[in-house]
């Protein structure tokens, strides 16, 4: 079993698909003609991230319990740092940790309020 996909249900949609694409890198691809506003974004020709319009016509479950992250693994140094580039240009805000014995590198970006995304890497 694998990860398919994550959802990503947010009232700043465009906001949202600026930062998958143009700063992670994701490309915006085909999409079934659902009745609600959204993107598909693809890696590797795979839709890995779905965006949803908050206040759409999508149902929403009215609970409590929340995805608080979604992580993604960078590969490489030179990635790593055009990663930190695009988001100091971009002005984007983001927080840098390390995980206690592992020596990995984390980035935590939310590039709008309620989403918060990681960026993992071992390399460095």
């Amino acid at each position: 079993m694998k990860l398919d996909h994550a959802t990503v249900v947010t009232p700043e949609l465009d906001a949202v698909k600026h930062f998958f694409c143009d700063i992670v890198g994701l490309t915006d691809g085909e999409r079934p003609p659902f009745r609600f506003d959204g993107h598909w974004l693809y890696h590797d020709g795979k839709a890995i991230i779905h965006l949803i319009k908050a206040n759409s016509s999508h149902p929403s479950a009215k609970v409590s319990s929340r995805i608080d992250h979604i992580a993604f693994r960078v590969e490489s140094d030179d990635e790593w740092k055009q990663l930190i580039a695009k988001l100091q240009a971009g002005n984007i805000a983001y927080q840098a940790s390390e995980v206690p014995a592992t020596g990995e590198r984390q980035l935590f970006v939310a590039p709008v309020p309620g989403v918060m995304i990681e960026f993992v890497t071992s390399s460095l």
